[in-house]
C-alpha cells in the first residue's frame, strides 16, 4: 500500500458538492497517521475493496467517525452522509413523495374553442440512501444504531443483493433500483449501554465487517494532541498519561477521552501555560475538565474525582522536570 499524504488524526476538510447532498473530504493539516491508524486503515480498505461494508464500534472518544472520514477520503468518491436518529423512518434513507406539481394547458388556436387540459403528478424527491446507490457515493451513516432498526430494512438489500427497493410512487425508473458498483457504505455505532442508542438487527450487522475500536495508543494519543493544539511533546505528554491514569478510575463510559486531551492542551496553548505544577493554570484547567468527564463518580455524597484529578496530576508531573 503506497504511503498517502495524510498526517494527521482529525475530520478532513469537508467541501460541498453542487447538489449540496454530497460531502468531498479533503486531507486536513491536522491529520495524524500513526501506525495505529495505518492497521486500521489497510483492513477496512481492503474490506471495502473486496465489497463489504465496514463497520467501526466503540465508545464515545475513539475516533470513528475521524476514521470513517479518512478512509472515504482515499477512495475519491463524493461521500453521502447520514447521522442516526430516532425520528428516522426508512423514507428517510430512501425517499419520499414531496407534494404535487399541476400544470395547465390552455389551447387557443381557433378563437372561438378554448381547449384547457390540467394535469396533477405526484413529486418524488430522492434521500441520500438512493443518491448513494445511484451515484457510487461512499455512504458514511454516522451513529446508525440510534436509528430505529425498522428504519434501517432498506440497507439489508442494499448490503446483500445489491438491489435497492423503490416505492411505487417514485415516477423514474422501476420498483428498483441496482446498486452502483463503485457504492460503499461506512458504519460507525456506540455501545448498547448509551442513552438513545438501539439495538439493531443481526442480519444488518451480519452484512457488514465490524472493527472494534478501543482509545489509541499512547503515541497516537499524544501526536493527536499536539497536532491539534500545537504544545511541544513534553506538556502534551504529560496531559495524554494523566488522561490515560484517570480512565482507570472512571466507570463505564464517563472515562476521559481523547476528546480531554485536546481540550486541555487548547485552552493550554491559549492561555500560553504550561504542563507544571507550577503552573496554576494547568492545574485549574484539568480539574475544570476532566471533572465533568467524570462528574458522576461520587462517594457518600461527596465528588471522589476532584482529590483524584490531583493526585494524579501531582504524580505524573512529579515524574517529569520542570
Amino acid at each position: 500500500m503506497q504511503e498517502n499524504s495524510l498526517r494527521v488524526i482529525s475530520k478532513p476538510t469537508k467541501k460541498i458538492c453542487i447538489d449540496e447532498e454530497q460531502v468531498v473530504p479533503e486531507p486536513s493539516d491536522e491529520f495524524v497517521n500513526t501506525s495505529y491508524i495505518k492497521n486500521l486503515t489497510e483492513r477496512a480498505l481492503a474490506y471495502l475493496d473486496a465489497g463489504y461494508a465496514v463497520h467501526f464500534a466503540g465508545p464515545a472518544g475513539t475516533g470513528k467517525t475521524t476514521i470513517a472520514f479518512h478512509i472515504a477520503a482515499l477512495r475519491g468518491r463524493p461521500v453521502s452522509l447520514m447521522h442516526g436518529d430516532d425520528e428516522f423512518s426508512s423514507s428517510d434513507l430512501v425517499g419520499r413523495d414531496s407534494g404535487y406539481r399541476k400544470t395547465k394547458l390552455v389551447d387557443n388556436y381557433i378563437h372561438s374553442v378554448v381547449k384547457t387540459e390540467e394535469r396533477l403528478n405526484s413529486m418524488w424527491e430522492d434521500n441520500r440512501l438512493t443518491t448513494a446507490c445511484q451515484q457510487g457515493n461512499t455512504l458514511i451513516y454516522d451513529e446508525f444504531t440510534r436509528s430505529r432498526p425498522e428504519a434501517n430494512n432498506a440497507l439489508l438489500s442494499v448490503l446483500e443483493e445489491k438491489i435497492l427497493n423503490l416505492p411505487k410512487l417514485r415516477q423514474s425508473g422501476e420498483g428498483y433500483l441496482e446498486v452502483h458498483p463503485d457504492f460503499r457504505a461506512i458504519f460507525t455505532s456506540n455501545p448498547e449501554e448509551y442513552a438513545g442508542v438501539h439495538k439493531t438487527q443481526d442480519a444488518l450487522l451480519d452484512r457488514m465487517i465490524s472493527i472494534r475500536l478501543t482509545h489509541f495508543d499512547r503515541n497516537s494519543e499524544i501526536q493527536v494532541t499536539m497536532a491539534k493544539s500545537g504544545l511541544p511533546h513534553g506538556d502534551a505528554e504529560v496531559i495524554v498519561d494523566i488522561v490515560r491514569q484517570l480512565r482507570t478510575v472512571g466507570v463505564n463510559n464517563h472515562r476521559p477521552t481523547i476528546r480531554a486531551c485536546i481540550a486541555i492542551a487548547k485552552i493550554l496553548s491559549h492561555m500560553n501555560g504550561h504542563a507544571r505544577l507550577s503552573d496554576k493554570k494547568f492545574i485549574r484547567i484539568c480539574h475544570d475538565v476532566l471533572n465533568i468527564d467524570t462528574a458522576k463518580v461520587t462517594r457518600s455524597g461527596e465528588p471522589l474525582m476532584s482529590k483524584k484529578v490531583d493526585e494524579i496530576i501531582r504524580k505524573v508531573v512529579g515524574t517529569k522536570k520542570e
